[in-house]
Order: C-alpha cells, then sequence, then structure tokens
C-alpha cells in the first residue's frame, strides 16, 4: 500500500497493475478536489463514508451539484468535468480506475496547482 497526500487530504493506493489501479480518497470536511477531466483515465467511485458533494458539467459545461450518500456509486468516463467534495463530515471514496493516474486536467484548483 502507498499513501499519497494531497492538499484536501490523502489517496491510500492499495492495487496498482498494469491494467487497473484502486485506491482509498479521504477527503477531509470542507474540502474538495479540483474540478477536472481525464483525457484517458476512467474511473468509478463508490462513498464508503459520509456524503459526496459531486459536480458535474453537461455538455454545454453547465455545472450541476449531486449529494452521493454511502453505497452510491458514480462512473467518470474519460473526458467528463467532474469535482468530489466533502461538506460538514470528511468522505471516504473507494475508486478503481485505469492506471492513467497523472492523466488530470484541472479546471479550477482551490489550492493553486
Amino acid at each position: 500500500m502507498r499513501i499519497v497526500e494531497k492538499p484536501w487530504g490523502h489517496e491510500e493506493i492499495w492495487a496498482e497493475t498494469e491494467r487497473y489501479v484502486g485506491k482509498i480518497l479521504y477527503i477531509r470536511a470542507g474540502c474538495r478536489l479540483s474540478l477536472q477531466k481525464h483525457a484517458k483515465k476512467e474511473e468509478t467511485v463508490r462513498v464508503m463514508q459520509g456524503s459526496l458533494i459531486l459536480t458535474t458539467a453537461d455538455e454545454s459545461g453547465s455545472l450541476s451539484t449531486h449529494i452521493l450518500q454511502a453505497g452510491n456509486s458514480f462512473h467518470v468516463p474519460p473526458g467528463t468535468i467532474h469535482r468530489f467534495g466533502a461538506g460538514e463530515h470528511h468522505v471516504i471514496l473507494a475508486e478503481v480506475s485505469t492506471t492513467e493516474l497523472n492523466d488530470v486536467i484541472r479546471i479550477e484548483d482551490d489550492y493553486a496547482r
């Protein structure tokens, strides 16, 4: 297992092969990841704990926000604009994805990355 510190919390990468990656994301209360998309990476997340604030964009770029509860999942095909965040309580996500871990195209970022 490998821990990757992030400004919003951290990731625990528990599976990494040539074909897939498995991680657990810990998002601190009040924090969020960048508004982003991926050129090649495909991922699916499942909320394990907390209420995930999910922001997505439609084809016109209009943003909408959804709340996902523990047990809910969300599939992120390549090119999908999305952002994960936590409200008053921390959120734990399980993520499975393809292997392009550095394929992050940031559109907005709270941490000036």
